[in-house]
């Protein structure tokens, strides 16, 4: 899933700082799982924003509402009565979410509450850790399941950099060696000698480096 953090109090007040009447925006979607977006967060953050004006001695009035995805247009034009009766319109989504509301509300204007970290999952309660990229080509059955492009510090395909030590990461020593991990289960499987195929060079035309992406299913379509 989407991984997100809510930005800042003071940044997202100072992204509203002109406006005296809002929309908050929630998604029911990765954002709700993560614990940043969902209706209890985005009650939250308005109860938050008003006390800040508050103290200011400024009101705010502010409405609250969560679709169940804000980067599907089916549920993006279930705002289509709401959005003109705001000054602004604050979105808790993925960096997703913002645009596909900015493209179908043209005269509005959106900010975005949350900043997108990665894909990622839960590994224990309150704790998530990114597992992949991306790439846009999964090579991760050459690894036992394991991904060296999103859990390697430098993306190493070929084996560990030599830097890590005791398991762990030389960029970050919090982090498991994701080389360590592969290899030590190759060992447990028997199968170190997997290790030693020499593979081709990635193909990364299709990551994010050849421009912004696109899916097509054609039997959706038609």
């Amino acid at each position: 899933m989407i991984v997100a953090d809510r930005k800042s109090l003071e940044e997202i007040l100072g992204m509203v700082k002109d406006y005296n009447n809002i929309l908050i925006v929630g998604c029911k979607g990765c954002v709700t799982v993560c614990n940043v977006g969902g209706e209890k967060e985005v009650e939250i953050l308005a109860s938050a924003l008003k006390i800040a004006r508050k103290k200011e001695e400024r009101e705010l009035s502010i409405e609250t509402t969560v679709i169940e995805r804000q980067c599907d247009n089916e549920y993006v034009d279930q705002l289509k009565e709401k959005v003109g009766n705001y000054e602004a319109v604050v979105s808790m989504a993925c960096g997703v979410g913002p645009q596909f509301l900015s493209e179908a509300y043209r005269e509005q204007k959106f900010y975005p509450a949350l900043n997108t970290t990665f894909f990622g999952g839960a590994v224990t309660h309150g704790i998530w850790e990114e597992r992949c990229a991306g790439c846009g080509t999964c090579i991760i059955h050459d690894f036992d399941g394991l991904c060296p492009v999103a859990r390697c510090a430098k993306s190493l395909l070929h084996g560990p950099c030599g830097g890590s030590s005791k398991g762990k990461c030389e960029i970050s020593k919090e982090t498991i060696c994701i080389w360590d991990s592969i290899v030590a289960k190759k060992i447990e499987q028997g199968r170190l000698n997997d290790l030693l195929v020499v593979r081709p060079a990635k193909d990364w035309r299709t990551a994010r480096d050849g421009g912004p992406r696109r899916s097509i299913r054609e039997e959706l379509t038609r």
